[in-house]
């Protein structure tokens, strides 16, 4: 991973990252599955420093994590999030190395995981339209 573009600002991470589960959620297969989780997921990014909140049941994504107490957290850097969402990270290999850890429920987040790949297309169209080409890899 070492060299890759990353994000930046928070403001991107919330614009890419949290903008992919808001795409997911008016997806009607995959809206209703991420709502029967019952997840509530604060993700911690460094590189940049940002926090999401992304609220499963609620199907809403924000930065408030006052707001909500989150079942997991999933801490890595914001290269490796652009990354995961381009298909290129293995979500358990990635927590065995250490580059993705984990506080709280790992068998549900690992659940989330196939949902997640009907994504990458829709992710790396959005970086494409944005001129975001430096953050392909």
């Amino acid at each position: 991973m070492e060299g890759i573009v990353s994000f930046s600002d928070d403001e991107e991470v919330r614009r890419y990252i949290g903008g992919i589960f808001e795409t997911a959620f008016k997806d009607e297969e995959i809206g209703p599955k991420l709502a029967d989780t019952g997840l509530v997921l604060k993700f911690a990014f460094t590189e940049p420093d940002s926090v999401l909140i992304v609220d499963m049941v609620g199907q809403r994504v924000h930065q408030d994590a006052e707001s909500s107490s989150p079942g997991a957290t999933m801490s890595m850097k914001g290269e490796t999030a652009n990354a995961y969402w381009q298909g290129k990270v293995n979500l358990p290999f990635a927590m065995a190395r250490g580059r993705i850890t984990v506080d709280g429920n790992v068998a549900d987040l690992l659940k989330l995981a196939p949902m997640a790949k009907k994504l990458y297309p829709v992710y790396i169209e959005n970086l494409r339209n944005d001129g975001r080409e430096d953050l392909l890899v």
